[in-house]
């Protein structure tokens, strides 16, 4: 027999192995979505309860979803649809508050109001809180939680709502009248400028804005002569895809990869930086933690692969997955995750989870925990200069600092008093700062009377505490109580400052500035914390 018909012949005998197994495959999906009809006929027919047949294909979507074991696919009804929209675009039509609801009374109070909000033009405060929406009361409700009051306030931007107010010392409600307009929720709170000219970013989540705002801060602050900069990430929980690759285009030159996505199909790709609003001349550190995911994280993988930014913090969050948003008929929408990301050198962001949970299968100390020791154990990749950065999950820093800087008692106190009320305590001290701001200066410090009124007032909100455990606590307390007078006195970039003592991984960023000038004498003076 020639070499060709042998070739042909071992073709022949292989067709109807691929003929049979694409049949099947067929068949087993044909029986499938019989099954599936069957049991979806029968609860129809013949559960004891009847069932809106819509209701019953919604639970029958959802049920499918949550069987895929993933934390980050979601099904989505309309309403859940239009606030993911919102929270991911950091735009809605509302009035510009952020509510909470306090326990145990049920109030609802008003914790902030954006700038340049129809709740800031009509003068509403930090405290007051919501009693009455339109012709319903609802102080007093169970009902009206703070996602429903939320709910009832959004609504389509030039639509009208009626709100009622309580305002503490005020003894007649007050009532306003509000237009809803688009509501902005800033990505950049603040931007200062603190010692040896180093300016300070925090960039709290990638909305649709987030990359404008940080280069209008950038801009701001290196005109007001800036040596280098600290962009923060710690906390972001990500966002939108295009902000979070543009943060890294600011400071990359063009062409260089920012990450690259591979999945199933035609999803695999890679994103380069475009450049053109090159911030090259700063020497830069990001900061980031357990709570730095998504985005956040390939904009701080794609600077450190590159050599452009020092990472100081903890391991981030570990989030390195796609989510595709799919608009289904009737408002619904499907998240599915579709790829997985990786950074320029290659490094997975994704930190393997339990499926169905979010418990790590790993066996990486808790990131408050973690030494330089522990990277030895994960996989090793190269940065452009040759630097080692680990992968195994998440964004490794350059500089490991624990952010947990808090004595063994102020721990014990807060794991067994503050943590399991957190919600009541917080509202006891918050109605408690709201008393005291009129009257402090923005040099204030806690006065021994506030820390005794505190206890007090814990003590008649059956808070749990005995005096010398509430004194081991008092360090805690102190940071808190002062932190909420001065926001609510001051604003956000005035607790911030007073702040900064506390934070170690902010600390240690500022200490490196000072003594490296350039983004070459950052990296180098890193190495003396990374080795073993």
């Amino acid at each position: 027999m020639t070499r060709l018909r042998k070739l042909l012949l071992a073709g022949s005998l292989a067709l109807p192995i691929v003929i049979g197994g694409w049949v099947a495959q067929e068949r087993s999906s044909r029986d499938g979505s019989r099954l599936f009809d069957q049991v979806v006929s029968l609860v129809n027919d013949r559960f004891v309860d009847t069932l809106n047949a819509g209701a019953l294909y919604e639970k029958a979507a959802r049920g499918l979803v949550q069987q895929l074991n993933d934390p980050y696919s979601e099904f989505y009804t309309p309403k859940e649809n239009a606030s993911f929209t919102r929270q991911s675009s950091g735009r809605y039509g509302g009035l510009g508050m952020l509510i909470e609801q306090q326990q145990p009374s049920g109030d609802i109070v008003i914790v902030t109001v954006y700038p340049n909000t129809p709740a800031q033009a009509a003068h509403i405060f930090e405290g007051d809180r919501i009693i009455g929406i339109d012709t319903m009361s609802i102080k007093g409700l169970k009902e009206w939680t703070s996602t429903k009051v939320s709910e009832t306030l959004i609504g389509k931007i030039g639509t009208q709502v009626n709100v009622r107010f309580a305002r503490p010392g005020v003894p007649q409600p007050i009532e306003h009248k509000f237009t809803r307009a688009e509501i902005h929720i800033p990505a950049v709170p603040f931007a200062v400028m603190l010692e040896n000219k180093t300016a300070y970013i925090p960039l709290k989540q990638f909305s649709e804005d987030a990359v404008g705002e940080l280069q209008e801060s950038v801009n701001r602050l290196t005109k007001e002569g800036a040596k280098s900069l600290i962009l923060d990430l710690r906390d972001n929980p990500g966002g939108i895809l295009d902000q979070g690759l543009a943060v890294p285009d600011m400071f990359l030159k063009e062409g260089q990869p920012l990450a690259s996505v591979r999945g199933r199909g035609e999803m695999n790709q890679t994103f380069n930086a475009r450049g053109g609003r090159h911030v090259t001349d700063l020497p830069l550190v990001v900061l980031v933690n357990d709570r730095s995911a998504s985005a956040a994280e390939i904009a701080a993988g794609a600077l450190q692969d590159h050599d452009r930014a020092l990472i100081v913090g903890t391991t981030s969050f570990g989030k390195g997955l796609v989510q595709s948003v799919y608009n289904l008929d009737g408002g619904y929408a499907l998240k599915l995750t579709t790829a997985k990301w990786y950074t320029p050198s290659g490094r997975s962001i994704q930190r393997e989870r339990k499926p169905g949970t979010m418990q790590l299968v790993d066996t990486i100390k808790p990131d408050s925990l973690e030494k330089e020791s522990s990277k030895r154990s994960k996989p090793v990749f190269k940065s452009d200069a040759g630097r080692t950065v680990y992968g195994g999950g998440g964004i490794t820093p350059d500089v490991v600092i624990p952010a947990d800087t808090i004595t063994t008692p102020e721990q014990d106190f807060f794991k067994t008093v503050i943590a399991p009320k957190f919600a009541l305590i917080r509202s006891v001290m918050y109605n408690y700062a709201l008393e005291v701001k009129p009257g402090v200066a923005k040099d204030f410090s806690m006065k021994p009377e506030w820390r005794n009124e505190i206890f007090k007032r814990f003590e008649t909100a059956k808070i749990t505490t005995d005096r010398p455990g509430f004194d081991k606590g008092a360090p805690t307390i102190d940071r808190m109580f002062t932190n909420m007078v001065a926001e609510l006195a001051f604003g956000d970039s005035t607790a911030f400052r007073r702040q900064i003592s506390d934070d170690t991984q902010l600390k240690k960023a500022l200490e490196l500035l000072n003594k490296g000038h350039t983004q070459k004498d950052l990296l180098s003076l890193a190495s003396a914390y990374t080795k073993p």
